[in-house]
Order: structure tokens, then sequence, then C-alpha cells
């Protein structure tokens, strides 16, 4: 396999023609849909693409090579507008007059368009799991369906989709949002074959399209009034959680738990209202209350060896929001549960 080539993706099925001429392997063919299947001495995985009405295709990549590849676009083509979304490991991409790559990361997209002068050129490592989902626009044929939608869109946006003939470069870069995440799992999984699968497939490429233009607009917006949760805001949530039921007697502020994740406090807030339907400090105390029920069923300690166990210093606040939660008293409850421990064993 040669370690750099040059691909035509004017039209998506020829990314995978080209692809499968440079490896010297066939390549599979069914209702718009090609797919070219990596060769046991080349690495694993595939290349796919599926081709729609009003120029809208997708590529999707899910591979492992065994050595460092390079692919770069071919000169005095008008490319597609792309919008790639890395689900998987790091992969790296610049402008042809670009002296240095640049890494897209896991879960970042980026929307990007070229010229025909300074074509992209992709990267992608050594024995790194790549997973990329990429919507790819030829923006003349699409300018008909998206015409009547510009005017409510970002100057940006609108500047973006009309220059159908490639004259100018743009790069955006962000961390994708949890609903964009599920959808192109509901791509991908798809399952419905013939016109049904077209159709389906066909609705979720615009899913996914009409969410991202959303999140570029919510992403001009500061990053503690963004309205849209980001899929590696909600990794960086799941990891607060961690921490709170792994260090719940010794928690600190949400301002440090903030930090340990790499959020602000604002964000964190937002992403626990989002989530789980309570703030930060409500989540910290139902966990503690949920786990010293529990510790009164089945432990030995005592009522104020279990307060501190999960971090509450006092035992009549311990003793009042246990009741507010259970509508009984720590006491009341532990003589519940070891009366009934005791009966079950006797009998």
């Amino acid at each position: 396999m040669k370690k750099k080539i040059e691909v035509q993706d004017h039209h998506v099925k020829n990314v995978v023609i080209a692809l499968a001429d440079s490896l010297g392997i066939d390549y599979e063919n069914s209702h718009q849909e090609y797919c070219v299947r990596l060769p046991e001495e080349f690495g694993s995985g595939y290349i796919k693409s599926y081709q729609f009405d009003f120029g809208i295709g997708i590529i999707e990549t899910d591979y492992l090579l065994k050595k460092e590849f390079i692919y770069k676009l071919s000169k005095g083509l008008i490319h597609p507008l792309k919008i790639m979304f890395n689900r998987e490991s790091g992969f790296y991409h610049k402008f042809e007059n670009s002296e240095e790559f640049h890494e897209i990361r896991r879960l970042e997209n980026a929307m990007i368009s070229s010229t025909s002068k300074n074509n992209h050129v992709f990267k992608t490592p050594e024995n790194t799991p790549i997973c990329i989902f990429s919507i790819e626009i030829n923006r003349k044929l699409f300018e008909e369906k998206i015409e009547s939608f510009l005017p409510n869109m970002n100057e940006d946006l609108i500047e973006l989709f009309r220059d159908v003939n490639g004259i100018n470069q743009f790069y955006y870069k962000n961390y994708y949002s949890l609903e964009i995440s599920k959808f192109i799992s509901e791509f991908t999984e798809c399952e419905l074959t013939g016109f049904m699968r077209q159709v389906f497939l066909e609705g979720k490429a615009y899913e996914i399209l009409t969410h991202q233009l959303q999140q570029y607009l919510d992403d001009l917006n500061e990053p503690d009034k963004r309205l849209i949760l980001r899929q590696a805001t909600i990794e960086s949530i799941e990891d607060a959680v961690s921490i709170i039921k792994e260090e719940m007697d010794s928690i600190g502020n949400i301002v440090d738990l903030a930090k340990r994740v790499g959020l602000n406090q604002n964000t964190l807030q937002n992403g626990f209202k989002q989530l789980y339907k309570t703030s930060v400090n409500e989540y910290i105390k139902d966990h503690r209350i949920e786990t010293a029920k529990d510790l009164l069923e089945s432990s030995n300690l005592n009522i104020t060896e279990i307060t501190y166990k999960v971090g509450i210093n006092s035992r009549s606040y311990f003793s009042k929001v246990f009741k507010k939660k259970y509508g009984v008293t720590p006491k009341q409850y532990l003589d519940q549960a070891r009366n009934k421990k005791d009966n079950s064993v006797s009998a």
C-alpha cells in the first residue's frame, strides 16, 4: 500500500474507488452504497460511501492501518463541504499550502472547505483505530435545497453555503453533541434494506446536518451559555459522578470538582440539570443518603459511623434529610432493617 495517494472526492464513490485502485482490490457496490474492505496485509476495517439527492453524501470509515497513511485531494476540483465527526482516535488535517497538520481529536467535529488551489491533506497514524463519519455536500447541487432557508442563518453559514464554486477556505472545529452521536449510531447500525434503508439513511443524514448547524450557532455563545450538551462534556460529567461516588466522604466544593474534570462551574451545573434533572449539590446529597440507607441495611456500623462515612458531619442534619427522603428517621429505619434480618435468620 502506498504511503500517500491522491483522491478525487467530487462524488463520494470516487473516494472508495480510488482507495480500491490504490490497494489493487475490488470494491462492493449496492444501491448507491460503495464499500472497500482492507486486506489483512494493510490492516483491517472498511471505508463506505452513501450518495443521496441534492449533492448530499456520506463517507463512513472504521479501520486500523499497519502503517501511517496520507491522502490528499486532487487539485483543480471543487471539493465538497466536509462536516466530519471523529468517533474514535485522533487523525490529522491540513490545507495543502500549510506546513503543519492539526489534530481532530476524538468526539470533535470539523466543518472544512478548501479551495481548488489549497486542497485538503489527511493523515492517519499507524496501529490506531480510525472511525470517522463525514457528511460531504456538493454545494452547487445543494443550493436548490437550502436557498429558501439561508436568510434565517448566520452570516458565516450563508457565505459558506453560497460559496458553490469553492472560492473561500473555511475551518471550524468543536466537540459535537450527544444528539449527533446518537443519530450517527442509528445511521451506521441501520439494518433495513432496499428502499426503506435508503429513505431512513437519507433522513438521518439530514437530522445530523440540522443538529450540526444548530450546534454551530450555539457555539457562538459563551461556553456557560450554550444550550446544547456536547458528547465530550457528558464524559466529563460522568467523570464527576465517578469522583462523587468514590470520594463522597471527602468531596470538595463544586468549583474544585469542575476543575478536576476540566469544566467550568456553570457548565458542570447545567450538565447535571440536563442529564440528572438536579443540581450537583442535590446529586451529592441524594447519593450520600442512598448510600447511608444501604449501609443501614447491610453493615454493622452504628448511625454516627455511617453519618461520617458518607461525608455528612452532623448527625442531626443526617437524620433530617434522611427522614425527608424516606419518611422515617435513620434510627427507625435501622431498627426495621435489623429486625427483618433477625426474623429471616430465626426462620
